[in-house]
């Protein structure tokens, strides 16, 4: 069914008048010659575009855009080098399923095929690492795909989509007819749980002196930590999360026991380990959770929700599955449960938050990162933190207290490093009334550094805090700890004065090189309104801990004590 109105439009007007018609606000994309027909109607158009100054800050911006405001992100590069450019970003929104569109140029119809100039089969390229794709190859068709591919992208588990463009295409005179609806064959999915598996689970968790909820970042995609709280306060049990499900429940929550995984605390990988009954909510039991597969979790049965039904045992099996919507599952879940029998569980999870605490080396003349981290905290208590990725990130993920949904972005599937600071500034533009501080590496910072003529050409008031240790820290670790500290090319220091270079831009720039000097700068760079930067000196050989050794089981954990 499509709306009554008819006009004879372009098509690249009728992709900016679908794109009005999603909703849409704002774009980040780069020009080019395949896609000037779409910039040139852009011209007219009240959508606002922000020009990146490189394509994969691009795809970058529009997934911190969404994640931080549970919207479609869109992004835009012409054809060839400028589509690649997207691969990494739309590659990182697809692992940590993220709603986005990407529309590339493409060469004309005739072309392709050809090795035309600037000619890269991006649909091709893209297949493994996106929901779907398109490449137009009817102009008429325009109106359809778009309200497909938005409907592709933020339904079901969510994740990205590209539209391919060729230049003809975008220049042929269309009927503009937008579907009202969308109808795809063999594309339902699932968002109300079977009412008999829930009972099922609302029996298992009753029968459990043991339970414990791991949830994952579906949580927070499907605006569930309101139900996931409930939840957890209804049956009384500890709740863990990924690096993903971070900020779906607050740090400080009485049932919250931090992350677990390879770099999670120690009492979150023991409570797994020991539990009889895991409940997993949007979680995809991924190999820096489980550890050793064999050793993970061994007396417990697991009860997995999740709205992809390809996640279910694929890891772990799996004995009691629940595909739908976390949120929608939740709510019917709370309904059948009640307080399961698990006080004495909840005083030992207690006992081992006391007696393994998170905690970090202190130094009175040296700023360790941990500390910085812990400042941040403090002074921005509800901001929105993105991180690159790296130690800076594991960091931020133990040491800043979260306390609503949304507000800690980071790349955990793919592991970009160069995904924060346009990630940062995307999450700033789709909620500018909030504080953003991006924490970078001295190297993950300079992966996409040249978005600070994009920030401070747009005023887009971001704040990096980059941890500069000089090196590429986290490498560097593996490499103290399991290669004889044969630091391999992991040495960078001096490489870049990021005050000069912030300066450079016309960002402010600023330096702590010592503890009283790090709540000063962040807040000086926060209080400025202007995009800024913050370098702080901090310790070389600072590691992360917890650490559990690559391919040990998740109780097997190297901590602090042992590497004094």
């Amino acid at each position: 069914m499509t709306t009554g109105s008819t006009d004879k439009v372009s098509g690249a007007k009728a992709l900016i008048k679908c794109l009005e018609k999603e909703g849409v606000d704002t774009l980040f994309g780069y020009p080019g010659g395949q896609i000037i027909p779409f910039y040139n109607e852009l011209y007219d158009s009240d959508l606002r575009h922000i020009l990146v100054r490189h394509e994969q800050a691009a795809a970058h911006a529009a997934d911190g855009y969404a994640r931080a405001t549970g919207k479609t992100g869109v992004c835009v590069s012409t054809s060839g080098p400028g589509a690649t450019n997207l691969v990494t970003g739309i590659a990182t929104a697809y692992m940590d399923s993220v709603p986005i569109v990407a529309l590339t140029g493409q060469v004309p119809r005739s072309l392709i095929g050809n090795d035309a100039f600037q000619e890269a089969d991006i649909t091709g390229i893209t297949m493994p690492i996106t929901k779907h794709n398109y490449l137009v190859q009817d102009p008429q068709e325009i109106p359809r795909i778009v309200k497909e591919a938005f409907h592709i992208a933020s339904t079901g588990r969510p994740g990205p989509v590209l539209i391919d463009l060729p230049k003809d295409v975008q220049n042929i005179e269309i009927d503009l007819h937008y579907p009202e609806r969308v109808e795809l064959r063999g594309y339902k999915p699932t968002y109300k749980g079977n009412t008999q598996q829930i009972k099922r689970a609302a029996e298992e968790i009753a029968n459990s002196c043991r339970p414990i909820i791991y949830a994952g970042g579906g949580v927070i995609s499907s605006n569930a930590s309101a139900e996931l709280i409930e939840f957890a306060e209804t049956i009384r049990a500890p709740v863990t999360t990924t690096l993903m499900g971070i900020s779906s429940i607050p740090t400080e929550h009485p049932l919250y026991v931090g992350m677990l995984g390879m770099h999670g605390c120690k009492y979150a990988n023991y409570a797994i380990q020991e539990s009889d009954l895991i409940i997993a909510v949007g979680a995809r039991f991924d190999d820096r959770v489980t550890g050793k597969l064999e050793s993970f979790a061994p007396n417990a049965r697991v009860i997995h929700i999740d709205v992809d039904p390809a996640e279910i045992s694929k890891n772990v099996k799996v004995h009691i599955p629940i595909v739908g919507d976390a949120k929608q599952v939740l709510k019917s879940l709370i309904r059948y449960v009640q307080c399961c029998r698990s006080a004495e569980w909840i005083e030992k999870v207690n006992l081992w938050k006391k007696e393994y605490p998170l905690n970090y080396r202190e130094c009175r003349d040296t700023i360790m990162p941990q500390f910085v981290i812990e400042q941040i905290s403090e002074v921005c208590r509800d901001a929105i933190i993105v991180t690159e990725v790296g130690q800076h990130q594991m960091w931020a993920a133990q040491f800043f207290k979260y306390s609503k949904p949304r507000t800690f972005l980071t790349s955990g599937g793919l592991g970009t490093m160069g995904y924060g600071f346009p990630a940062a500034m995307g999450a700033k533009v789709g909620r500018p009334d909030k504080t953003v501080i991006n924490i970078a590496g001295d190297g993950s910072f300079q992966m996409n550094s040249q978005e600070l003529a994009t920030v401070v050409q747009n005023d887009i008031p971001v704040v990096s805090v980059i941890l500069n240790n000089g090196y590429l820290g986290m490498v560097r670790q593996w490499q103290e700890l399991f290669y004889d500290r044969r630091y391999s090319y992991t040495f960078i220091k001096g490489s870049v004065d990021f005050v000069k270079l912030a300066e450079a831009y016309g960002a402010l720039g600023l330096r702590a090189e010592r503890p009283s000097e790090v709540r000063p700068a962040i807040e000086e760079a926060v209080n400025s309104g202007r995009p800024a930067v913050v370098e702080v000196i901090v310790e070389c050989e600072a590691n992360v801990y917890p650490m559990v050794p690559a391919g040990a089981a998740i109780n097997e954990i190297i901590d602090l004590e042992e590497h004094r």
